[in-house]
């Protein structure tokens, strides 16, 4: 899952930044509204962290820009505490939650969870699909109950396909999530993941659409 972190306050951007990625995540992050706005309108998120009170560009006008747009991805917006007007112009403007500063990291994990899990139509922090369920919170895989170790992008890999399960998904559409902006979109690397997965959970569980991508297992699952 790839998250962009919008935030001028170059000590918390890194400490956002720092702990999205001991969570799992493949993380962005911009330090005015300019720059932001523009990653947020040319790469896939799979959720934004917006701070409102940005240089530049303000955070408010990016979020109404992108609506307009017609960007979908989850917004969760930062405010200062005593500042309740701001979170409601946020949140008519389109965000999908809000956390007041100063806040506990891990409440903003929390909320960032839950913005991914329901954007992808899960109601629970469980995903299960055939002898796989995956645990978001705790970020651990386990097959007919059995623990299956994975590399961190081994995890990001089958996490992004347990949670569009039952759609086929692109090499392009895996890329475009699981690695930043710099990665090399040439390379095979998702073919490389694919293969070890497949040696770890059987290869029968994730199916190649010849074509189109990958598919892991089905809806009803």
């Amino acid at each position: 899952m790839r998250i962009l972190v919008v935030e001028d306050d170059l000590d918390l951007n890194r400490q956002l930044c720092e702990a999205l990625t001991e969570a799992g995540y493949v993380v962005d992050h911009a330090e005015d509204g300019e720059e932001g706005h523009f990653l947020g309108d040319t790469e896939p998120y799979d959720a934004v962290i917006l701070d409102l009170g940005l240089p530049v560009l303000d955070g408010l006008s990016v979020l109404e820009n992108w609506r307009r747009d017609g960007k979908t991805m989850p917004v969760l917006i930062l405010t200062a505490r005593d500042r309740w007007s701001d979170k409601v112009a946020g949140i008519d403007a389109g965000a999908d939650d809000y956390v007041a500063k100063p806040f506990h990291m891990e409440e903003v994990l929390a909320r960032v969870r839950a913005l991914v899990r329901r954007a992808a139509g899960h109601a629970s922090n469980e995903i299960i699909c055939g002898p796989l369920r995956l645990d978001i919170k705790a970020g651990k895989l386990t097959k007919d109950g059995a623990s299956v170790k994975l590399t961190s992008h081994e995890y990001r890999l089958i996490s992004y396909l347990m949670h569009q399960k039952g759609r086929v998904v692109s090499r392009t559409e895996l890329i475009e999530h699981l690695y930043d902006q710099d990665f090399d979109r040439d390379s095979n690397t998702i073919e490389v993941f694919v293969g070890r997965l497949r040696k770890k959970l059987g290869g029968e569980l994730i199916e190649t659409v010849r074509g189109l991508g990958y598919r892991l297992g089905s809806e009803n699952d």
